[in-house]
Order: structure tokens, then C-alpha cells, then sequence
């Protein structure tokens, strides 16, 4: 008979004994602290903590926007430290998705070429990724914008431009810091709604950090953070 926990599916991410510190001024500050924590494909993750517990810094480290000085992150069971780093920019452009709490749209383009310019590396034709960001638009309930200006679009459209254009390259993750931060309890809720909704329509692992009660409480998986360790 096999052995129930060598058959068991291997996480996403494994973190082991992950730390960041940063010197500040001949100060040594130690942002993540020893954290342990492992992420199922397909779970919805929320890192919970107040401003300056370390949800930031982790979100950048499993994103492999930035290494841990020590332990290690290992990602579909690769260990992320062994990569290069052609592999880990080609890993943030196909297999992880990024919103961020200010958009980071692109003032000049429209929500369709907003999400579009984001699949120029992959080499797909112009029209094939005009025909994908109108799909993605529509995904997110913006079929009727896709011409608009970022100006022309409220705070909540705008995010969900965001959130297409994170899942422009059909990623495997989709991190999100503070993606409701900058909304309004109502508008909020509309993003909180869609990004939820990606996991049966789009199949992603959702890692959010985030202030918001109302995430944490439809999170698979809440992570509270203090002090830049898990308690």
C-alpha cells in the first residue's frame, strides 16, 4: 500500500525558514522573519497584518521580485534561488501574475491596449492579442470599455483592467497587493467579487495582501503577519 503522504499533491510554494533583512543606516532591519508556509494550486490566499508586518516583502518574494537573504522558496518544486535570471523574468512574465494597489495603467492606452501590451513578449500577433484582451475585459465585466481611456474609467474599472491585464499571459498565480486599497467599501466589494471568481474561471492560485476583513473572510488560507513573522 502507498504511503497517504507521499501520494498527497505537492504545494504550489514552499517556504522554509524564509528571512529578508535590509541594512537602513547601519541598522539592520529584518522585514520577513523565519517564515514556514506552504500554498496549494488553485487556493485563495490572504496575508493579514498591519502596515509594516511584512506582507509587502513576502508578496515580492514569492513573486520572485526579490530573493530571501536567507531559507528558501521553492516554486512548483523548483528551488527559485537556483534559477537565473532569465528564468525567473521569463517565470514573472508567463506563470505569475502582478496588481498592484495604484493600477500602474498606462495613461496614453486604451483598457484594451493596456491589457494587450502586456502579451508583447510572448510574440503572439497583434490581432491575437487584441482578440484575447477584449475576452479578458469581458471576463472581468468591461466588454463596454474596452476603448476607454484610464481617465475615463472609475477606480474600480480600473483595477479590473489590472486584473485582466494580470492574467494576460494565463498565468498559474495571481499576486495582489492591497488591490482594494484605494476603493471605496462598494467598489471594493465588485473587485473582491471578480478576483474570486478567477479561481473557477481562470483556475489561478490568488496570494493577496491585504487590510481588507472582507478577503481575509472568503480566503481559503489567512496568513496574519506581525512583526514580519506569521503568528
Amino acid at each position: 500500500m502507498s504511503d497517504a503522504k507521499s501520494s498527497a499533491p505537492q504545494p504550489l510554494y514552499s517556504l522554509a525558514g524564509v528571512g529578508r533583512s535590509y541594512s537602513k543606516g547601519g541598522i539592520t532591519v529584518e522585514a520577513v522573519r523565519s517564515i514556514d508556509l506552504d500554498i496549494a494550486a488553485g487556493e485563495m490566499v490572504s496575508l493579514e497584518g498591519p502596515s509594516g508586518s511584512g506582507k509587502s516583502t513576502l508578496l515580492q518574494l514569492i513573486g520572485a521580485l526579490d530573493a530571501p537573504t536567507r531559507g528558501s522558496i521553492r516554486f512548483n518544486g523548483r528551488e527559485l534561488a537556483h534559477e537565473s535570471q532569465k528564468e525567473l523574468t521569463r517565470l514573472r512574465s508567463e506563470e505569475i501574475g502582478f496588481v498592484f494597489q495604484h493600477f500602474n495603467l498606462i495613461p496614453t492606452l486604451t483598457a484594451q491596449e493596456n491589457v494587450a501590451i502586456a502579451m508583447v513578449p510572448s510574440g503572439a500577433s497583434r490581432s491575437a492579442r487584441s482578440e484575447r484582451a477584449e475576452g479578458l475585459l469581458q471576463q472581468v465585466g468591461l466588454g463596454h470599455r474596452l476603448h476607454h481611456l484610464p481617465t475615463r474609467l472609475s477606480g474600480g474599472e480600473q483595477q479590473r483592467v489590472a486584473i485582466a491585464r494580470a492574467l494576460a499571459n494565463s498565468p498559474r498565480v495571481v499576486i495582489a497587493d492591497e488591490p482594494t486599497g484605494n476603493l471605496d467599501s462598494e467598489t471594493a466589494a465588485e473587485v473582491i467579487s471578480v478576483l474570486a471568481g478567477l479561481r473557477d474561471t481562470a483556475g489561478v492560485t490568488l496570494i493577496l495582501a491585504t487590510h481588507d476583513d472582507e478577503i481575509g473572510r472568503i480566503a481559503e488560507h489567512r496568513v496574519r503577519l506581525r512583526d514580519g513573522s506569521i503568528v
